[in-house]
């Protein structure tokens, strides 16, 4: 073989080598623009439902998209298309209207036209508290092997809808609110874990929701790796891993 051919010869191979990662991610992009995001739980907002330490996928297409699906908002148009509703008790990522460079999740409570107000941690949607039975304690262990039992509630909501939470404190700072009026177009999101959750209860941090901000809904939990140790410690694994919790959908 010549010189010459030679290096044809490499130039063919690094031009498919670029060509394959190129389209690689090209389908990433559009995997994740479109189809589903990978997201991880940084906070115990959403405990028990949701662990710190838990990697899951949110499907960008449940509620249509706007400029916050697209990488840094960047969108050819505004609103939002395709769009469907997110329904009450979803479990959902949205970006902070108070700042959307930050990413939430919580669970949809509150509907446009809902009136909303907490009474001694019950929730009342309408004027009518929403169902809440308690079942068995939370239990949950320290990095240093201290064990803690929190009440536990199961809620269902009037759509049928049924989840755990978990309340810290029987007189928590936002076990009694004000009623809100969600405004047409927006949402009311609650965290899980009552007593440790900044959600719309908060409205100078969080408050109402615009359909707008929504990213997705969060599907199927891929992940799961106790809160105290780093995923990237791959050695770390077979014990580290909540081997229990992967494949769990939500």
């Amino acid at each position: 073989m010549s010189v010459t051919e030679n290096k044809k010869e490499k130039d063919s191979g690094l031009y498919e080598t670029v060509k394959v990662i190129v389209q690689a991610l090209l389908l990433a992009l559009i995997v994740r623009t479109f189809l589903f995001q990978p997201f991880n739980i940084p906070s115990g907002s959403m405990e028990d439902t949701l662990l710190i330490g838990d990697y899951l996928f949110v499907s960008k297409y449940s509620y249509g998209y706007s400029r916050f699906s697209f990488p840094f908002g960047l969108a050819p148009f505004s609103g939002r298309v395709f769009a469907s509703e997110p329904e009450r008790g979803d479990v959902a990522v949205f970006k902070l209207p108070t700042d959307t460079s930050v990413d939430y999740i919580k669970r949809v409570i509150g509907l446009p036209g809902d009136t909303i107000q907490v009474t001694d941690g019950v929730v009342h949607i309408n004027g009518e508290p929403v169902k809440r039975e308690r079942i068995d304690d939370y239990i949950e262990q320290s990095p240093s092997g201290v064990i803690r039992r929190v009440p536990r509630y199961r809620e269902t909501l009037p759509n049928g809808v049924s989840y755990d939470t978990l309340d810290l404190t029987p007189r928590g700072q936002l076990d009694n609110t004000r009623e809100y009026k969600v405004p047409e177009g927006h949402f009311f999101m609650m965290g899980d874990n009552r007593d440790n959750s900044i959600d719309s209860r908060v409205l100078s941090r969080v408050g109402y929701v615009p359909l707008e901000n929504f990213m997705g809904r969060a599907e199927i939990l891929f992940f799961s790796i106790k809160d105290e140790i780093p995923a990237w410690q791959i050695w770390t694994w077979p014990w580290s891993v909540r081997w229990e919790r992967i494949g769990r959908t939500l």
